[in-house]
């Protein structure tokens, strides 16, 4: 079976996700990327978008949970989306990574960010 990913990188949202009272009342910008392993072979031999996962559907999947979802953790939203996204379109493998550009941190950095990777293991046991 071939090793074959479709990768949505940046999707950027605004979203309330925070420990902070202010992050869940002002909100901010969070970046996402999914990727999901799948065999896209049958989809490019065939030019079939039945054949493979529609990433226009991963995006409206990950836009509604990141913009209608409230969670403290950026570890509970990227292993919400890498649930949601596992259930809905099965691949093989699905990896998300949650970034928040704009953290509460006394310092200089560019963004915190979870990065996960999740198989049917995962999605399909209750959580």
């Amino acid at each position: 079976m071939s090793r074959d990913t479709i990768q949505i990188h940046n999707m950027q949202f605004y979203g309330r996700h925070g420990v902070n009272p202010e992050e869940k009342v002002l909100g901010q910008r969070f970046e996402v990327d999914v990727e999901v392993d799948l065999d896209t072979r049958p989809a490019g031999l065939s030019d079939d978008l039945t054949k493979t996962i529609n990433y226009a559907h991963i995006y409206r999947l990950v836009k509604r949970l990141v913009e209608e979802e409230c969670f403290d953790l950026i570890e509970a939203l990227a292993e919400t989306i890498a649930t949601h996204v596992g259930r809905e379109f099965a691949p093989d493998a699905v990896r998300v990574c949650v970034r928040k550009p704009h953290v509460p941190i006394k310092g200089v950095l560019d963004y915190v960010a979870v990065d996960i990777e999740r198989t049917p293991e995962s999605w399909q046991s209750p959580t």
